[in-house]
């Protein structure tokens, strides 16, 4: 009698699923932004974060001769606007973070991009007034960004009116940095009012897409964390 061969049993093969994050589109959006903030993060506080490359509005400004005295005062001047500037950065970065419009989104990063013009020319002029940056720079930019992060949480119109209210707050010290100058200190003052007017013109384009006004026990928690920044930061 002809013995039947066995046959081992054959199992379906198990389909092979495909890990949750390798076609998730948001996961890959999530980690190239966090990888541009980042990016920023460190280009900020160490060789300056991409800007739109615009010339000093001091280039062409001889320095002027300045006392001891003057010079410190200037330097601590313009320290101060040096870290609003990387304070700046940390916020625009922390709201496009998790903007989720594209046209808000390009427009806080348009926004940092101009501002990183501001944070190359106070970095210029405070290599030329012989001074150093703010110790607490990475402070800065880590509050700021937190602040963005929680400001872009609360939807496109409260992020924009944010914006609104920064770059008035930003307008309204530097109004009062130009009246505190050297007089004959025209290498900062031509800085500052350049800044002061684009300044303008971000609130503005903030104002025009949308923005509400904000409460104003927020204004005013803004303005007491500005003032410890800028107090600290003129000394260190």
């Amino acid at each position: 009698m002809t013995k039947l061969a066995r046959r081992s049993p054959t199992w379906p093969t198990p389909a092979v699923q495909a890990s949750p994050q390798s076609n998730n589109p948001s996961s890959a959006v999530g980690l190239d932004r966090l990888i541009v903030a980042l990016d920023n993060a460190l280009k900020s506080l160490t060789i300056g974060a991409p800007h739109s490359g615009r010339p000093s509005p001091s280039a062409d400004l001889p320095d002027a001769s300045l006392t001891d005295s003057e010079r410190r005062h200037a330097a601590g001047l313009m320290r101060v606007n040096h870290a609003g500037e990387i304070a700046a950065q940390g916020l625009y970065q922390g709201q496009a973070f998790v903007a989720r419009e594209a046209e808000l989104r390009s427009l806080l990063l348009n926004a940092a991009r101009e501002e990183a013009d501001h944070l190359q020319w106070t970095q210029g002029r405070l290599d030329e007034l012989g001074a150093r940056s703010s110790v607490f720079n990475p402070l800065w930019y880590a509050g700021a960004f937190a602040l963005g992060l929680a400001a872009g949480c609360l939807g496109r119109k409260k992020s924009l009116a944010f914006l609104v209210e920064t770059e008035r707050q930003v307008e309204a010290h530097l109004t009062g940095h130009l009246t505190r100058l050297p007089q004959a200190d025209t290498a900062s003052r031509a800085i500052l009012e350049k800044m002061s007017s684009d300044e303008k013109e971000h609130g503005e384009s903030a104002a025009r897409a949308g923005a509400e006004s904000l409460p104003e026990w927020v204004q005013a928690a803004m303005k007491r964390s500005a003032k410890v920044m800028t107090q600290t930061a003129y000394f260190l």
